[in-house]
């Protein structure tokens, strides 16, 4: 086959891996396989009491609603939103790899990338289950009532009908890999109807028990369900199953894609059969015991769930009496405050984390959920937030694993990135080119998808972010494996800016500085503007932490010297003499919206850390970034809040990031901004219109944590931003921070009255609580219990 300039070869890829350093890590990330048989546990020792960690309705899920009332399962691969319709149970399944689309290498006549579902491409679903029992229609049963259980990963309905109480739990398994529905009651009851399994695609249904089909863009996928009951009969009828007179059925699907993470190999493995393989995963489990499937899931949850404990205080019996929706209403509604609907919704995230960010690709826009195949953005990554506020979660929730699949994503993608840049960036209709006409490194545009492709404009600056994200999780963790792993990532974005950057005279002076080329601070403003804020900010950022990653692994000394000049020579953004705003723009001016949804100027606010208002920061720099965060506002979208939230428990303005969190808890109504009936996060993109992004999920838990714990490698601060809501008690167990230790702190009256500081690596760390400041030097594994923080 013949391979224009412009189309990268497979030999091309593997050069570019080589290149980088990236040939042992193509194919790291795990994708849909056979795999051993999982440990079963005997048994999964629960909390004493996890009644906080539940959450529940009196109302199952509408069909046509299911993105904000299904209740959400997933094991980190494949998910589903489930009606828990007595009468008529709905699971719409997805698998994070289902992606139509591919490289969309070819530019639009601006130098843009094209962004649609015929191009770019789309998260889309795989398959639809149904379970029909029509005599347990909904008007049939009484005291109806479905819950979320964020202890143990289990979603469950249970309701009465003719005296008898019938039952039914949900959830996927991450070491089966399936999807388990179990059928129970208490007594003489009995369940009779149908099961039928159907794809999204226009699929013709040949057999009930699987499918199997592949997408324009040559991607496999099938799925494949088993079931088996007690007491009764389980037949195959045509494209459906029907049970009848069954005591108990247990109900397992599986399904996948031949998606694999190897730009080399076009992301497929064409020697693998997902509908045959999704036939032996269903097999293999439905043979198994319902109870050891339940165990062995509930153990591994727990892993991960069980790492972090907290309690932001006591809430009322009678808010307690409430359902989840009505509570939602009675926190906005009345100036009481809610601490364990609070506490709920922090875990309520972790659960989300859990449930789609394990052994596959990374969580976009609405994670791994959704209710049709033409989701907003087609469910994209978005560079300039999405993606990153996704994952600042994880480190600081005791989550670490999970964020695992962010970094092989980036890994597996970037030598597709690299080829797209050299051959790209310069086109001279991209009107971000490099202006020295030097080209080097990778770049990204404002969308990714799994296939190596960007999409929407291209996005200078995105490397930057991507790797300041990246660097963080190594700040939280320490490993030296990981560090070489994302080298080459950090490494080739340094190269992009080297290529990039600008000297430029600063008016009215002699100095020369370095400033970003002809650049969008997103998503407003100018589009042709030199040395934008964000881009100074998180180059600075990158080109420190590159400088320190080839420190420690002692790696390009001379390099390392090189970026270090140039960061030296960046231009820092400075406070306007007009507004009295860090200026967002090389100009005193306001060149955008006043209360824009974005604060990409404040980058170094949070999630960087330059700016910070403990003396270190000159004092006009923090009054600047004060006021453009006063400036921005205290309503938006729900990210728009968590990240304000965030800035704001930054500058330790309690009141302000508290608020932020009760904004975004109030409830949708009218595809309002808010929280939806199953709390996912509503975007408001018109009036009356509202669609599921799920980055507030994520930002607002992260903005909780840093309200009561903030650090940076070396450095610990406790309560830094504690409520007045969460003040009278609390606690919190196994919150990690930067630079390698785990902290639980318990407060009392708005003090913390102690403080357990663990390593998990890390060495030596001040620990601050107002004007009291302690050293703490461990070696490794070693705890110490700090108190008398009046003193």
């Amino acid at each position: 086959m013949n391979t224009s300039p412009n189309e990268p070869s497979r030999r091309t890829l593997l050069s570019l891996a080589t290149t980088a350093g990236l040939t042992a890590a193509l194919g790291t990330l795990p994708t849909f396989t056979a795999s051993a048989a999982p440990v079963r546990p005997a048994e999964v020792p629960l909390p004493a009491d996890a009644s906080g960690e539940r959450l529940w309705w009196q109302a199952p899920g509408d069909e046509g609603s299911l993105i904000e009332q299904g209740l959400p399962i997933g094991n980190g691969r494949i998910g589903a939103l489930a009606s828990n319709d007595p009468g008529r149970e709905l699971l719409l399944i997805t698998d994070a790899t289902m992606w139509t689309g591919g490289l969309n290498d070819t530019l639009d006549q601006d130098g843009q990338f094209p962004y649609g579902r015929s191009d770019f491409g789309s998260f889309t679903l795989l398959a639809r289950l149904t379970v029909d029992i029509p005599d347990h229609d909904l008007g049939a049963v009484s005291g109806y009532r479905r819950t979320l259980d964020l202890a143990q990963g289990l979603v469950t309905s249970s309701y009465v009908r003719s005296g008898v109480t019938y039952r039914r739990e949900m959830y996927a398994s991450h070491p089966d890999d399936v999807i388990v529905l179990r059928f129970t009651q208490s007594g003489s009851g009995r369940y009779t109807g149908t099961i039928t399994l159907t794809g999204t695609h226009g699929e013709k249904p040949t057999a009930a028990e699987s499918f199997g089909a592949t997408l324009p863009n040559g991607l496999r996928y099938g799925a494949a369900v088993k079931a088996r009951g007690s007491g009764g009969k389980v037949t195959v009828n045509g494209t459906r199953i029907d049970f009848s007179g069954c005591k108990d059925l247990t109900v397992v699907v599986s399904a996948g894609t031949n998606y694999a993470p190897d730009a080399a190999a076009g992301f497929r493995n064409p020697s693998l059969d997902p509908e045959r393989l999704a036939r032996t995963k269903a097999r293999t489990a439905a043979a198994e015991s319902a109870d050891a499937l339940r165990r062995t899931h509930v153990a591994d949850y727990r892993a991960l769930y069980g790492r972090l404990g907290l309690s932001l205080g006591t809430s009322t019996d009678a808010q307690r009496a409430l359902d989840t929706w009505e509570r939602l209403h009675a926190r906005t509604r009345d100036p009481e405050p809610d601490p364990e609907l609070e506490a709920a919704y922090l875990q309520y995230g972790r659960y989300l984390m859990i449930t789609s960010s394990r052994d596959s690709l990374p969580m976009g826009l609405q994670g791994l959920w959704l209710d049709g195949n033409d989701p907003d953005w087609m469910g994209d990554y978005h560079t300039d937030i999405n993606i990153q506020m996704n994952y600042w979660m994880a480190d600081r929730t005791g989550l670490s694993p999970c964020f695992d699949a962010f970094t092989d994503y980036c890994l597996a993608q970037l030598s597709s990135w690299t080829d797209t840049t050299r051959r790209l960036f310069n086109d001279p209709r991209n009107r971000y080119r490099n202006s020295s006409g030097k080209n080097a490194g990778w770049a990204v545009a404002f969308s990714t998808n799994p296939y190596g492709g960007s999409g929407w404009w291209w996005h200078p600056a995105g490397n930057a972010w991507l790797c300041t994200t990246l660097w963080e999780h190594y700040e939280y963790t320490g490993s030296r494996e990981y560090l070489k792993k994302i080298y080459p990532l950090l490494k080739g974005a340094c190269e992009f800016w080297e290529a990039r950057l600008l000297t430029v005279t600063l008016p009215g002076t002699s100095k020369e500085v370095l400033v970003d080329d002809r650049d969008w601070s997103p998503e407003h403003g100018p589009q042709d503007a030199k040395g934008i804020t964000y881009a100074q900010e998180v180059v600075w950022t990158l080109f420190g932490n590159y400088c320190t990653a080839a420190a420690d692994l002692r790696r390009d000394t001379d390099y390392a010297d090189t970026i270090a000049s140039l960061r030296r020579k960046l231009y820092l953004p400075q406070v306007s003499p007009t507004t009295g705003w860090l200026e967002e723009w090389m100009s005193p001016d306001n060149l955008g919206e006043t209360t824009h949804r974005h604060l990409s100027p404040l980058i170094n606010l949070f999630p960087g850390d330059r700016i910070r208002p403990d003396g270190s920061t000159p004092a006009e720099i923090v009054a600047g970034a004060t006021a453009l965060l006063t400036a921005r506002g205290m309503e938006s979208f729900g990210w728009a809040n968590a990240w304000r939230s965030l800035c704001w428990a930054r500058l330790k303005n309690a009141d302000n990031a508290y608020q932020l969190v009760v904004n975004n808890l109030r409830p949708s109504t009218d595809g309002s901004n808010g929280t939806a009936f199953n709390l996912f996060d509503i975007y408001e993109v018109e009036r009356g219109r509202g669609i599921f992004q799920i980055d507030a999920n994520f930002g607002t838990p992260a903005a909780m944590v840093e309200m009561l714990l903030y650090s940076r490698p070396g450095h610990v601060e406790l309560l830094p931003a504690l409520p007045g809501a969460w003040a009278d008690s609390g606690h919190v167990r196994g919150v990690p921070v930067r630079g390698g230790f785990e902290v639980d702190l318990r407060w009392r009256d708005g003090r913390p009255t102690e403080a357990r500081i663990h390593s998990v690596g890390g060495r030596t760390t001040t620990v601050a609580y107002g004007d009291v400041s302690r050293t703490v030097t461990l070696r490794p594994g070693a705890s110490v219990t700090l108190k008398d923080f009046a003193k």
